[in-house]
């Protein structure tokens, strides 16, 4: 299978892995024939790239991060409690409301259940093919990246269900902000953004008094915005002052929110968001941590189309764990962009002269489309 741009798909191709709605059922599945108004469909809908059938790249599976069980009642969970939260604006301390840690701790035991079981897990990105309301995918992708990023730290099993909790929650005060700033399409108005900027300490007193939500878990959500220069909001603490956790949300929230599409703009490709992200090394971000981050990220995700500095074209069919940022292409076009009648393989982690001039670029699909 191979990843595509939405507006780079044809009528005829098939798709390779499912379409989600935004409460993680199935739209479509595997091998429904995209046709001219599906594809218009699936663009209007938000999602900006789908895994396609391709003869020539059949053997490349691309494994999900959690299981569509997890998914499905992840999102489902977000989604009723979020819009419960959401239906009862304002909403006090010493209030009588569903309790939500006890189904929120029983999804993060899943989440990390699944993440455990998979060696060397990697961050993959997985807005892919879903049909999404921002806030709850967006709470999911990094409540999983952030476990992720915990394992590979090698907290405990406590930790990685704090951590967790505290990143699958860190937006929750968004459920007591103006749908109409938060589906805003243009810019926000200056007094739009200050009031924006509330989620974080809104989300930290709604999270505070909770049973079975630790209270490190709220203070995940009242810092997540924090920065090491102290350039952050609420409270504009600084260094130490801002806890690891909220330090790792902090990073992933500011990742999936560039690799995701929003009403304003197109997704940034995983390399152009770490590069951006790198930007802020010492002053927003930890040096070190930033360094793991990157080690755990695809930047090139599998399956995507890449153009060599050489003016060849292929697909990344493998990533190196130890080295993500040097794939395993396979050659599927030659200078010109004629196909290869025999394609090739170059691992760009032992072949160190050539390099990734460009992702998603000078591809040839005819056959993919089934011509």
């Amino acid at each position: 299978m191979r990843l595509l741009p939405i507006h780079m798909c044809l009528p005829g191709m098939k798709l390779a892995k499912k379409i989600y709605s935004e409460e993680g059922l199935v739209l479509l599945s595997e091998r429904v024939e995209l046709t001219a108004k599906l594809i218009t469909r699936l663009t209007e809908c938000g999602i900006s790239y789908v895994y396609i059938d391709d003869p020539r790249t059949a053997d490349v599976i691309i494994p999900d991060l959690i299981s569509d069980e997890t998914r499905h009642r992840a999102l489902s969970e977000i989604r009723l409690n979020f819009r419960d939260m959401m239906d009862r604006p304002n909403r006090k301390t010493g209030v009588t409301y569903p309790y939500i840690g006890k189904s929120f701790r029983q999804v993060m035991n899943m989440v990390i259940d699944d993440l455990t079981n998979q060696k060397d897990a990697m961050i993959m990105l997985m807005n892919m093919g879903m049909v999404d309301n921002y806030l709850f995918q967006h709470s999911l992708n990094v409540c999983v990246y952030s476990t992720v990023l915990g394992i590979a730290s090698g907290y405990t099993q406590d930790e990685l269900m704090t951590l967790g909790l505290g990143a699958m929650l860190h937006d929750i005060g968004k459920t007591q902000i103006s749908t109409s700033i938060l589906k805003k399409s243009g810019s926000l108005t200056r007094e739009e953004y200050e009031e924006m900027k509330t989620h974080a300490e809104r989300g930290y007193y709604l999270l505070k008094d909770e049973p079975n939500i630790p209270l490190l878990a709220a203070h995940c959500a009242y810092q997540h915005h924090e920065r090491l220069d102290g350039s952050g909001y609420p409270r504009g603490i600084k260094g130490d002052e801002i806890h690891e956790y909220a330090k790792w949300i902090g990073i992933v929230d500011s990742y999936d929110a560039m690799t995701t599409t929003r009403i304003y703009r197109d997704p940034m490709l995983p390399h152009q968001a770490v590069e951006s992200l790198y930007a802020g090394t010492g002053m927003l971000y930890e040096q070190r941590m930033l360094q793991l981050f990157r080690d755990k990220v695809a930047i090139y995700p599998l399956g995507i189309t890449v153009k060599l500095q050489t003016g060849e074209s292929g697909v990344v069919v493998n990533i190196n764990s130890s080295c993500p940022h040097r794939p395993v292409v396979r050659v599927l076009n030659g200078e010109s962009g004629e196909d290869l009648k025999i394609p090739y393989e170059i691992d760009l982690s032992t072949s160190l002269t050539t390099m990734i001039a460009s992702v998603n670029e000078d591809q040839s699909l005819a056959e993919a489309a089934g011509a």
